[in-house]
């Protein structure tokens, strides 16, 4: 008898036991069950399931139009000549097993049941002539015109199903935006007030006196004399600020003073919208 090879420490790790207390529960592949979160590896012995405790019922049709056309479609009759004996015995196999589950679910689908019933006995008795000697007309093609109809209504709500809907498929996107209840007007450029200068220059020529005298004008006196001018008014219009009546001289030392003016921010020239007119204010608040 030969002596055994001695084993190693990993060896011996391998070969013991595992620890019950320490190891790792299996996963839920290896476990028939888990149990208020333990897993259950075998059924217990004294398990005792009453009939009632489990209960599957899948409505898997929205109505007995919806039945019928699908009893009819599953064995690719045709719709224009259904063999209503055999699909009338399906029907109420079907209308058996709901019955003995959900009697008001069941009542709805019996209407039909009677009406299939109707048809294949009218279907077995010889048809009635009519009075003007025609083909009686098939006791199946009012059914038939409304399995057709449902069909055409089914078709169409799953196409609409199909298309994207708004919180389903995608999300509308919603961007809030602060706006500011300050009126901004935009800014007045330069090729504007050489239009209206030169209108008011225009204007000017037609009250021309050929009179020649010396006068002494003085930027800063009219500066004040506008300052007094916009002080009480909300706005002037820029037209306003000349006097047509006075020599083109004292029309252009108005302009200049103006233009001082607003330099220095002391007035301010504004306009609502392009070949608006223009409008001039006071930059600041005089004091009462």
């Amino acid at each position: 008898m030969s002596p055994e090879a001695p084993t190693s420490g990993d060896d011996a790790a391998q070969g013991a036991p595992p620890d019950t207390a320490t190891a790792t529960p299996p996963i839920d592949g290896v476990a028939l069950a888990r149990l208020y979160g333990e897993p259950l590896f075998r059924m217990p012995s004294d398990l005792y399931i009453p009939p009632d405790a489990l209960e599957v019922f899948l409505e898997t049709f929205e109505g007995p139009l919806d039945l019928l056309l699908y009893l009819i479609r599953r064995q690719n009759f045709n719709i224009f000549d259904i063999p209503l004996a055999q699909v009338t015995r399906q029907y109420l196999d079907y209308v058996e097993q709901i019955r003995e589950h959900n009697l008001e679910l069941a009542s709805e689908y019996l209407l039909m049941a009677a009406m299939l019933i109707e048809i294949k006995s009218r279907m077995l008795l010889p048809p009635k002539p009519t009075a003007d000697g025609a083909e009686p007309e098939d006791p199946r093609a009012e059914l038939v015109r409304r399995l057709l109809e449902y069909e055409q209504m089914k078709l169409a709500a799953a196409q609409l199903d199909a298309l994207p809907v708004i919180g389903r498929d995608f999300l509308r996107a919603q961007v809030t935006m602060e706006q500011s209840n300050v009126t901004v007007f935009p800014d007045v450029s330069l090729a504007d007030l050489r239009e209206a200068w030169a209108d008011i220059l225009k204007r000017a020529k037609l009250n021309q006196h050929h009179h020649i005298s010396r006068e002494q004008l003085s930027v800063r006196e009219y500066m004040t004399k506008m300052l007094r001018r916009l002080q009480g008014v909300r706005y002037v219009e820029f037209q306003e600020l000349f006097d047509t009546a006075t020599s083109p001289t004292v029309m252009v030392v108005t302009f200049i003073a103006m233009l001082e003016l607003s330099r220095e921010h002391l007035l301010e020239v504004t306009q609502a919208e392009a070949f608006a007119p223009i409008y001039v204010r006071l930059a600041y608040t005089p004091l009462q």
